[in-house]
């Protein structure tokens, strides 16, 4: 008998059992569709957290204070970095462009009787340059600003949205930590970033920050949250980090571990992208074990219908039907019932991973070698989990077989 003749009596028996070849085939699907949903989603938050580290800003690097491992044991920000080391990397670090030093708060917003409270962000003018910032509306801070200590404020576009609704925020009067500031300007919306949405501050200058509202706290001068470089261009990243690392040891007077960490956007990036492919490739594993289960399903389901259709088997062997013959039938069926299974779950899969795209930021991913991969994985489990059974229906003695009828 040709293998096409066995395709036709397995396809036409397992349509004889609709419903039981349906049920069979539910674990399979699930596994599939499972398997596919979680690459989708992990591929789809990398490319996202590519998106987003590309919107910080043009060949940025990030200078944080503190190592690595004091970070790691310590909830607070070490201040190791202070507003004269941003000066200085400005000075006299050739490939950098530009310098933005930033300085963190949290503290009580007020304009009237509406109050919210944000984050306060001291900075300097050219943090619109360095992280790719744009003015709305007004201005931006200036080194005038700066040098005279100015109380003025620039607002986030969700919390101008928050305090003043429709209304022009251009100079009005808001207090921060019950401090008075005028409104001059508006950012443009940015977005969010890692989750993290970045309309929702008030930035206000560098000086004023660190002697109104956080405080000098370092004895060697302002002490800053993190400064923000920009490298001339793309291929002047690599020596603005090496530049840099060894003016901030110099300055440090380090002879060990830097007390800081001098970090690019590759950098950065790369340890996201390690830790969403751990979580896709975890998740995908256990997404996989339904598989398994689907498989045993198959193979539980082959059992019965070995046991079932013991007459039949017994009455083909007897006209003459090879051991062979019957092995590869039931096969076919355990390989039809998972490879089915495999690409309605596909379908299933791919929908998800589209209406996941469709009303979260994350793209929609759909990875050819997820889909090749899983329903290759479902037709094999199908394969594997159906030898037993096949073995079982091709060794029934025929006599036995039709006695048994």
């Amino acid at each position: 008998m040709d293998i096409l003749e066995h395709f036709k009596m397995a396809t036409s028996t397992l349509w004889a059992n609709k419903l039981r070849s349906s049920l069979t085939m539910l674990g399979i699907i699930i596994g599939n569709a499972s398997v596919i949903g979680m690459v989708g989603i992990g591929q789809g938050a990398q490319k996202l957290a590519e998106e987003q580290f590309q919107s910080l800003g043009p060949n940025v690097l990030f200078v944080v204070p503190g190592s690595s491992r004091s970070r790691r044991v310590s909830f607070e920000i070490p201040q190791t970095l202070v507003y004269a080391d941003a000066k200085a990397i400005a000075a006299q670090v050739p490939t950098v462009a530009a310098v933005a030093p930033e300085i963190f708060a949290n503290g009580l917003i007020t304009y009237r009787d509406r109050n919210t409270s944000n984050q306060i962000r001291g900075v300097t003018p050219d943090f619109l340059s360095v992280r790719n910032f744009e003015v709305d509306r007004g201005r931006f801070i200036s080194d005038l600003d700066l040098k005279r200590n100015s109380r003025v404020a620039v607002l986030g576009s969700e919390i101008a949205q928050r305090l003043f609704g429709d209304g022009d925020p251009i100079g009005k009067q808001l207090r921060i930590k019950n401090i008075s500031f005028q409104v001059i300007g508006l950012m443009a919306e940015k977005g969010s970033f890692l989750g993290t949405s970045q309309d929702n501050s008030v930035f206000v200058p560098l000086t004023v920050a660190a002697s109104q509202i956080v405080g000098n706290n370092s004895p060697y001068g302002i002490a800053l949250g993190t400064i923000s470089v920009s490298a001339r261009d793309r291929n002047s990243v690599e020596a603005a980090k090496f530049q840099i690392t060894n003016l901030l040891r110099l300055r440090h007077k380090i002879v060990g571990e830097d007390d800081f960490q001098v970090n690019t956007q590759k950098d950065v990036l790369q340890i996201v992208t390690t830790i969403t492919s751990g979580l896709t490739v975890m998740l995908a594993a256990i997404a996989a074990i339904s598989l398994l289960v689907g498989g045993i399903g198959v193979m539980n389901i082959m059992l019965v219908s070995v046991t079932e259709r013991t007459s039949e088997i017994g009455l083909r062997k007897a006209i003459g039907a090879k051991e062979e013959d019957i092995l590869t039938q039931f096969l076919i069926e355990a390989v039809i019932l998972s490879a089915a299974g495999g690409l309605f779950g596909t379908a299933i899969g791919i929908g998800g991973v589209i209406l996941i795209g469709a009303v979260s930021p994350l793209s929609a991913m759909v990875s050819p070698v997820a889909i090749v991969m899983a329903v290759g994985v479902s037709g094999g489990i199908g394969l594997f989990f159906g030898v037993f059974p096949a073995q079982r229906a091709a060794k029934l003695d025929p006599i036995v077989a039709l006695r048994s009828a």
